[in-house]
């Protein structure tokens, strides 16, 4: 049996190498073509794989179901990323995604909490969301930051029903991130008529590390849905909070204040009230 530190030291470190990525496109000049090229070279690095892992057998729907909803997050997410700074987006975006994953794990799958666990999931997200405060978003850039949180809460649901529905875990994983790649290419080169192309050829090098990496950090993420319950989980990879601000500190010239450090230590104390439950 899977001892529970597990899962939840594949989601800390998930959401860590998640916050690297996202800083990554962050960087990038052209935000649709950077996220294009992201998940176009994870597609790529893992289509040799589709040979060696079965079908995704009784998880076709889940699949389908997760690559549209994927398509619809990085497209938010692109658009939030364009209109307001990445230590207000960002912070908004994940600190909506466990508290709505929560609800809907506990609402519509009957996914059990204890009280402990609703209360370190609540002070996670309460916690990102006051590290946004007092940063330039804007009316377009929080909608798109709320939706994009929104439509994080619903693949993470999808995929973690997915992955315990497929053969194995890396059934859905190569699967998913195959299907996924092609679409959102074929979605953003239509969105931007092309552009996203020519742009690419200037970052694929950033492009293809951090498909890497979103391998890594979502493969380890779906891997701990299969050994545990999904709302806990799913709060704990927004532990990745702390490394983004790491991150916009020392590589974005952003400023650490006062209620982002009061954000980070609530962060790290409800994934210790979560831990410890």
């Amino acid at each position: 049996m899977v001892q529970p530190w597990v899962p939840a030291a594949m989601m800390i470190a998930s959401g860590s190498i998640h916050a690297v990525v996202n800083a990554i496109l962050k960087g990038g000049k052209d935000k649709m073509a950077g996220r294009a090229t992201i998940d176009g070279s994870s597609a790529i690095l893992l289509l040799p794989a589709t040979l060696l892992v079965p079908l995704p057998e009784g998880a076709w729907g889940w699949l389908a179901g997760s690559a549209v909803l994927h398509c619809v997050y990085l497209y938010a997410m692109v658009r939030a990323f364009e209109h307001g700074d990445f230590s207000a987006a960002y912070p908004i975006l994940r600190g909506t995604a466990p508290v709505v994953t929560a609800a809907l794990a506990i609402g519509l799958f009957g996914e059990s909490a204890s009280v402990r666990t609703l209360a370190g999931i609540g002070l996670i997200g309460a916690a990102i969301f006051a590290m946004a405060m007092g940063q330039h978003i804007g009316r377009a850039g929080l909608r798109w930051a709320l939706l994009t949180g929104v439509t994080i809460a619903c693949y993470t649901l999808i995929d973690a029903q997915g992955v315990r529905a497929a053969p194995t875990p890396a059934s859905f994983i190569v699967w998913m991130f195959v299907l996924m790649g092609m679409l959102t290419v074929a979605m953003f080169g239509v969105v931007s008529r092309g552009t996203i192309f020519v742009s690419a050829r200037r970052q694929w090098r950033f492009g293809v590390v951090a498909g890497a990496l979103s391998i890594v950090t979502y493969g380890l993420a779906l891997s701990a849905f299969a050994m545990g319950p999904t709302a806990p989980l799913a709060a704990l990879r927004e532990t990745g909070m702390v490394t983004a601000l790491a991150i916009a500190t020392l590589f974005l010239g952003e400023r650490v204040t006062a209620t982002r450090l009061i954000g980070v230590t609530g962060i790290l104390a409800g994934a210790v009230v979560i831990l410890t439950r």
